[in-house]
């Protein structure tokens, strides 16, 4: 209840006390439908609502890119990835029109995640090499087995680093900039899984959806237990989305999601049993 709200009744139960019997108290007003308390909604503490001019998410996007690519399969390769960056460096190498842009931080609407796991035989393997295993979830590889008791994700299973996994672990959140109508992939390694998720349960804590809100990422230097630099994300709601733009920005995400796991899971697979046959 606001402080206006509790003022006012407070007053009425004064008004009612010094009330003398020759007095006809004064009735209650019946409140409105409008006047009436309404059901605790999302709560906006510290987040103001904006019109986000999110061109997505007012034109037909996917009609724009289905017609495009002619129908064809909205293939993985197609989307801009930015990577971890490595040696605690703390700004985004950004792919752009005119190579990439060096960014302090990064912000949008993210549509969706995935968190993918990937093995690879070598501890170091070179960009582009199929693994020989995957899951897009981190719980069913693409042959069906279990991730949870393979021992390939034991702490300690790679070979070189007493704590690490074999199976590498990641975040990739589809992340929606104002001006396209094409996410970027923001790869998030597993260094920073534990911080994407505990983000996500504060929006969980407070009702509000991850499309529903403008997310800011940073990153910031830190050193391992082992002495070694790296960056960590720090992830930050900046604003958010009226009902309106996160219903359109919660649709647009689901129909951007399955044509992208139907392209997704057909290239990879394709990989695998390529690289398979040819060993």
């Amino acid at each position: 209840m606001s402080n206006a709200n509790l003022k006012s009744r407070l007053s009425g139960k004064a008004q009612s006390k010094n009330t003398t019997p020759t007095e006809m108290p004064v009735p209650k007003k019946t409140p409105t439908p409008k006047e009436t308390s309404a059901p605790k909604e999302v709560p906006t503490t510290e987040l103001s609502m904006v019109d986000s001019g999110y061109v997505a998410l007012a034109t037909n996007a996917i009609g724009i890119i289905s017609e495009n690519l002619k129908n064809q399969p909205l293939s993985y390769q197609l989307f801009d990835v930015v990577k971890a960056p490595t040696g605690g460096i703390t700004m985004f190498s950004v792919p752009g029109l005119s190579g990439d842009d060096i960014q302090k931080e990064l912000t949008g609407i993210i549509l969706n995640y995935t968190t993918p796991r990937a093995y690879w035989e070598t501890s170091e393997p070179i960009e582009g090499t199929p693994p020989v295993c995957y899951s897009r979830d981190s719980f069913t590889s693409f042959e069906g087995k279990s991730c949870i008791t393979c021992p390939y994700n034991e702490f300690g299973s790679k070979n070189g680093d007493s704590n690490a996994k074999a199976c590498k672990e990641s975040v990739e959140a589809y992340l929606l900039r104002p001006d396209n109508i094409m996410p970027i992939i923001v790869r998030i390694p597993v260094t920073s899984k534990f911080i994407f998720q505990k983000y996500m349960t504060r929006l969980v804590s407070n009702m509000i959806p991850l499309c529903g809100v403008v997310t800011k990422i940073t990153l910031e230097k830190v050193t391992s237990t082992g002495g070694q630099p790296y960056a960590k994300y720090n992830f930050e709601a900046v604003d958010t989305l009226s009902h309106e733009e996160t219903a359109n920005a919660r649709s647009y995400g689901q129909k951007f999601a399955e044509m992208v796991n139907v392209a997704y899971e057909t290239e990879v697979k394709a990989a695998v049993v390529a690289e398979t046959a040819e060993a």
